[in-house]
């Protein structure tokens, strides 16, 4: 069964690898979708326009199912493999790093250049630091005000926290409940009779 915590990078990671007048400018950073990779990306192509390679690797969701990387015009393998394998070595998801290159007029040969897309990568994530997120499960509870202090009880019990709460007609309010935690609170929760229980809804 899979596990309701992950690991994204904490913030933004930069890093400089040199290597035979070569440069390599790393940058990690978290994500939340392709689009948003795509956005770092674009800019970081518009930032470092003059630079001969972007080269790239990121991945996505919990259970790491979406992933990409690529070489960007250096021999196949050398760049994107060993950037994603990076992310994969510190057990992260939702991370992307672009590794910009500058040519320094001397080919470092298929082992240099895995070793400089490998370090300079690894240097942006150690930069970027990481943190541990939960799984959460979404939902959203509508009830009158006779049932308020029942609610509010359980939520109390279970030390979960209020999400947009609007009292204003009848009671309406989001709470965010760990994966592993869910099943249990939600049968919790419906045992309130009169209330309603909507999952997976968003933010």
């Amino acid at each position: 069964m899979l596990d309701d915590t992950y690991k994204i990078v904490a913030g933004r990671g930069q890093s400089l690898y040199k290597e035979k007048g070569s440069r390599f400018i790393g940058f990690a950073f978290p994500i939340f979708s392709e689009e948003s990779f795509k956005e770092e990306l674009a800019q970081i192509r518009k930032d470092y326009f003059d630079a001969r390679h972007h080269c790239y690797a990121f991945m996505l969701l919990p259970d790491k199912s979406i992933f990409r990387s690529s070489d960007d015009g250096e021999p196949s393998g050398t760049a994107g493999k060993p950037m994603l394998n990076q992310i994969l070595s510190l057990d992260l998801t939702n991370t992307g790093i672009v590794v910009v290159r500058y040519f320094g007029g001397i080919k470092l040969g298929v082992s240099g250049l895995i070793t400089a897309y490998k370090t300079a990568s690894r240097e942006a994530l150690d930069a970027a630091g990481c943190i541990t997120k939960t799984i959460n499960v979404l939902y959203e509870l509508h009830f009158t005000y006779p049932l308020m202090n029942e609610v509010m009880r359980v939520l109390k019990e279970e030390n979960i926290e209020m999400i947009q709460p609007d009292f204003t007609l009848d009671c309406k309010l989001k709470i965010n409940v760990r994966k592993k935690e869910a099943a249990r609170i939600e049968e919790k929760l419906k045992s309130i009779y009169g209330l309603k229980l909507v999952q997976n809804v968003t933010i």
